[in-house]
């Protein structure tokens, strides 16, 4: 059952009080149309609860904007969206189209810093984030008495005598939630071994980052990736106002899970929400994604943090291949990766949050 405007419905209660959902809620097609966005396909979600957010169809369907009653919740970058048609995969080009936003897919065959590996030239976080879903379904359907939206679709990052690796992605949520889901199938659809690398870029910007704002997590360890971050190790957890060229600071947390094998990660300004607080966490597997990395970066115009769970770290594939944690899939091999996105909206959740983790 739903739950809107303080009050749970069935199916038929609700429809009693409307002409079609489209009044409430739903997914809506549209195509971007200004400067070098144009062209671009996108989902809008509307759970009717105050979460709305796009998915980019036609760039590794990843997610640019949400917002939840009017809170924005990611950081978006001066590129905005982008045509996937400008994408330069050299160095660290990819930067020239990354929109930021809630989700930036990385992967599938390589991600982390431009590096030359077993002679191939590998840019910045890969390709997948590029390339644009096909047999892509987007609905909306009553199940019981939950509306449940949803988009899917696959991307194929593949070249002739090469690799031949796809993404299948559904990303779904429900009338009344302030949650959304994102389940991911990576196959190796070729006949040979293929490299495979996978994070979750997931961006986190004001007001929800503001000074005085806070990371938790179950870390049992957190690991500075360069002698900056070394310097700045003590306050990974804490937020202060945007400042002037600063250097990013980028961390690897070793997680605890819970009872059920997972493990959330929170983002919480006390201050929103008329004094009631308000935060962002994810929540995911760490059997699946056995890294967080963290990346903040506290700079004007650039002020965001990072929540990235992966299944590597970000320091390149010759890297990853010289300390032998670089992984692979074999010929139709298979993996499957689930997050949970969801808002912290009240005093209690946070306490609950505080104890919990502590």
């Amino acid at each position: 059952m739903a739950k809107l405007f303080g009050k749970k419905y069935t199916r038929k209660e609700l429809l009693k009080h409307v002409g079609d959902i489209s009044q409430l809620a739903g997914v809506r097609l549209s195509e971007l149309k200004n400067g070098n966005e144009k062209g671009v396909s996108v989902a809008d979600f509307n759970t009717g609860a105050g979460l709305r957010f796009t998915v980019v169809l036609d760039r590794g369907m990843n997610i640019s904007f949400a917002e939840y009653k009017g809170i924005p919740l990611c950081w978006v970058s001066s590129t905005g969206v982008v045509n996937p048609g400008f994408y330069e995969p050299e160095g660290l080009g990819w930067l020239r189209t990354f929109n930021g936003g809630l989700l930036t897919t990385c992967g599938l065959t390589y991600l982390g810093s431009p590096c030359v590996d077993e002679g191939k030239n590998l840019g910045l976080h890969g390709r997948i984030s590029h390339i644009p879903a096909k047999n892509v379904c987007v609905e909306g359907n009553w199940k019981n008495d939950d509306y449940i939206m949803s988009a899917r679709g696959n991307m194929r990052e593949t070249s002739v005598m090469g690799e031949n690796i796809q993404l299948t992605r559904e990303i779904k949520t429900n009338l009344g939630e302030k949650k959304l889901w994102i389940n991911d199938t990576v196959e190796n659809l070729g006949y040979s071994k293929t490299e495979h690398m996978h994070l979750y870029h997931i961006n986190i910007g004001y007001p929800v980052v503001a000074n005085g704002s806070r990371w938790y997590s179950s870390s049992s360890q957190v690991i500075p990736r360069d002698s900056i971050s070394e310097k700045n190790k003590n306050e990974y957890n804490v937020f202060s106002e945007p400042l002037q060229d600063v250097i990013e600071n980028v961390f690897y947390h070793k997680v605890k899970t819970d009872k059920n094998g997972n493990t959330c990660v929170y983002i919480i300004n006390e201050t929103l929400n008329d004094n009631n607080g308000f935060g962002v966490y994810v929540k995911y597997s760490p059997k699946q994604l056995p890294e967080l990395v963290q990346w903040k970066m506290m700079r004007q115009g650039s002020y965001v943090v990072g929540i990235e769970p992966a299944i590597c770290r970000v320091g390149g594939r010759d890297q990853a291949r010289k300390e032998g944690t670089l992984k692979f899939l074999d010929s139709y091999e298979k993996k499957e990766y689930q997050l949970e996105i969801g808002m912290v909206t009240s005093r209690k959740e946070i306490e609950e949050i505080k104890k919990n983790v502590k």
